[in-house]
């Protein structure tokens, strides 16, 4: 079985192949080692082998591993978050992966104003339309967006999706295209960068990154099965 220090090698390799398919540059793309499920020492093997940034899907299973870790890492939250524990975890995420609809995003920007936060968020696009995801339908973003940018405690970096599960990566393209090309018209109308696109996973983060993704998240190609 390949260590960690070897699958991220493997998974960077992967990624700068896939950068150069693209004419990409490999420095706009970041890898998030999804960490879920993982004990401390194996998410240091990652920490040791040089990963900086590892996400989480559940904030009571994030924060008792946090304080055995180098204080360095930088913390992505990637799942649903329930509205019971925003004020618990605003203080340790960098980054929210999945924020999927406007009545969360309201209660995090006044709780981020009350613990005097500016929060990064990424919103969620259900663009594949699939009644068992989460996330915002295009049409309700389109409506939605305007406002959500004027909350003065919230920073929207930009989207994130999931593509349908497949065994054949390419099925993922048309929903990875599809938010690229929904980013970029809503850049337009709102006149905000909306630079990142979180999109892409074991397997399918080469075929993201083809179609413009800034961030990848892998789990299973770095740490193994769960």
């Amino acid at each position: 079985m390949n260590s960690i220090p070897q699958n991220l090698a493997r998974i960077h390799e992967r990624m700068e192949s896939a950068a150069n398919r693209s004419g990409r540059d490999i420095a706009d793309i970041r890898l998030v080692a999804v960490s879920k499920t993982h004990p401390p020492d194996t998410i240091r093997s990652a920490w040791d082998a040089g990963q900086r940034v590892f996400g989480e899907n559940r904030v009571q299973d994030a924060l008792p591993k946090m304080p055995d870790l180098p204080a360095e890492m930088e913390w992505h939250f990637i799942g649903h978050l329930q509205t019971n524990k925003i004020r618990k975890a605003l203080p340790h995420f960098a980054l929210f992966h999945g924020i999927d609809n406007s009545d969360l995003a309201r209660q995090m920007n006044r709780i981020s104003g009350e613990l005097g936060l500016k929060t990064r968020i990424l919103l969620e696009v259900n663009v594949s339309g699939e009644e068992s995801k989460f996330g915002y339908s295009p049409d309700t973003l389109i409506r939605e967006l305007p406002e959500l940018l004027e909350w003065p405690n919230l920073q929207i970096d930009g989207l994130m999706t999931m593509a349908p599960y497949s065994d054949n990566p390419e099925t993922a393209r048309p929903v990875f295209a599809a938010l690229r090309k929904w980013r970029n018209e809503l850049a337009k109308q709102t006149g905000q960068p909306l630079t990142e696109l979180s999109m892409g996973m074991s397997g399918d983060f080469e075929i993201a990154i083809e179609e413009g993704a800034t961030i990848v998240r892998v789990g299973s190609s770095i740490f193994g099965a769960r």
